[in-house]
């Protein structure tokens, strides 16, 4: 993937966007979605762009045409889906506060709850809406080969989907025309195949009266080496147990965005205590909270493990946070104040997290179009962002 990444950011003069600043490529997506469309054609399943992974609503024009609509984690997102991308609306939430599932209802098309004393909270508001929405509970197969607890939903005393054992009959379902589990993350078919194994097996008396089933996010779909074929085989033959009349969806986020855009930096100041450091207008709090939180390492245009090149620096951020070091990287040539870097794979899980922390200004956002050869700056941010946060 970055070799990909970085061969198609050649053709991009980074030099001429600001700094820092967010890059989407346009044919990158356009790759992705149309391996996505590609799923939905063989095997009848519809595919929703989770905004929580991936939201850069400039691009919903081209993203509309091959998904069948967004999924939300509350009001807001499903507001930016109704207004940008069309499409079916879904939106779960682990809770719903009463004027919030009042909004919920005129926007969203299916409305997943996360236990069933919520459904029967909201049921009779929701029956007397007049508007027809589908509604939902996620549960829990207590089944998930996450490898990192922060981001495991089946992790013990999880309060993300519901227990079995917590069904008392199956009039905790009345009402209800779907079941939706959430299990994975960047993980791929053979993990969904055993998830869902696990899923007939503790909820399968309850699927012949649903209308259609959520398999949830974490799929890695258009990540290099993922099984298409054995998903493939695995969506058909879940259909084939229980019938066509039952929709399938899936929800990805990081399968939009994945390989599609890199994250530009400038290098503001050198300085060396103990290892040469360079101060950059990047944040790993700020900008790059995965690379903390799960954590991960994010690759450079050039760069390396240190020691591997000549020239090895600790990158750190313009925050007051002392932790706030993205990592240490080599380089061939030693780094000069004013040069830029290329983070790679920067377009998911990333701006929609980015915070304005210590005043420190959000990257803009900005789409190169290969059919033009154009960089299109979309927005910029300043003061007035930090401020209308505050109070």
């Amino acid at each position: 993937m970055s070799d990909a990444l970085t061969d198609a950011f050649q053709k991009v003069d980074l030099t001429k966007v600001p700094s820092p600043c967010h890059v989407l490529h346009r044919g990158l997506l356009e790759h992705n979605l149309k391996i996505l469309r590609s799923v939905m054609d063989r095997t009848g399943v519809k595919i929703l762009l989770a905004l929580k992974g991936f939201a850069q609503f400039s691009e919903a024009p081209m993203i509309r045409k091959y998904l069948a609509g967004t999924t939300a984690s509350g009001i807001n997102e499903a507001l930016l889906g109704r207004e940008e991308f069309g499409g079916e609306v879904h939106a779960y939430s682990p809770a719903f506060k009463d004027e919030e599932f009042d909004h919920l209802l005129r926007v969203a098309d299916h409305i997943s709850f996360n236990s069933p004393g919520q459904w029967k909270r909201f049921r009779a508001r929701a029956q007397a809406s007049g508007r027809k929405v589908s509604f939902g509970l996620r549960v829990n197969p207590e089944h998930a080969e996450v490898e990192v607890e922060l981001y495991n939903p089946c992790a013990s005393g999880s309060r993300l989907g519901t227990l079995r054992s917590e069904i008392k009959s199956a009039a905790d379902l009345d009402g209800l025309e779907g079941l939706h589990f959430h299990t994975m993350c960047q993980q791929g078919s053979d993990v969904l195949e055993r998830t869902i194994a696990a899923f007939e097996n503790k909820f399968g008396e309850f699927i012949p009266q649903m209308k259609w089933v959520n398999f949830g996010g974490g799929h890695h779909i258009t990540s290099e080496g993922y099984d298409i074929e054995r998903l493939v085989r695995v969506l058909t033959a879940f259909r084939q147990r229980w019938g066509d009349h039952l929709q399938i969806y899936m929800e990805p986020g990081e399968a939009i965005g994945i390989g599609t855009g890199v994250l530009v930096g400038t290098v503001l100041d050198l300085v060396h205590n103990g290892i040469d450091i360079a101060i950059i207008d990047i944040s790993a709090t700020n900008h790059m909270p995965d690379t903390l939180e799960m954590p991960y390492r994010a690759d450079i245009i050039g760069a390396d493990l240190p020691g591997k090149l000549p020239h090895t620096y600790r990158l750190g951020s313009v925050t007051c946070l002392a932790g706030d070091v993205i990592g240490d990287y080599s380089f061939a040539q030693p780094l000069q104040i004013g040069q830029r870097l290329v983070f790679l794979d920067m377009s998911h899980y990333t701006f929609v997290k980015n915070t304005t922390f210590n005043g420190v200004p959000l990257p803009a956002i900005a789409s190169f179009d290969p059919a033009t050869g154009q960089t299109l700056v979309i927005k910029r941010f300043g003061y007035a962002d930090y401020k209308n946060r505050l109070s």
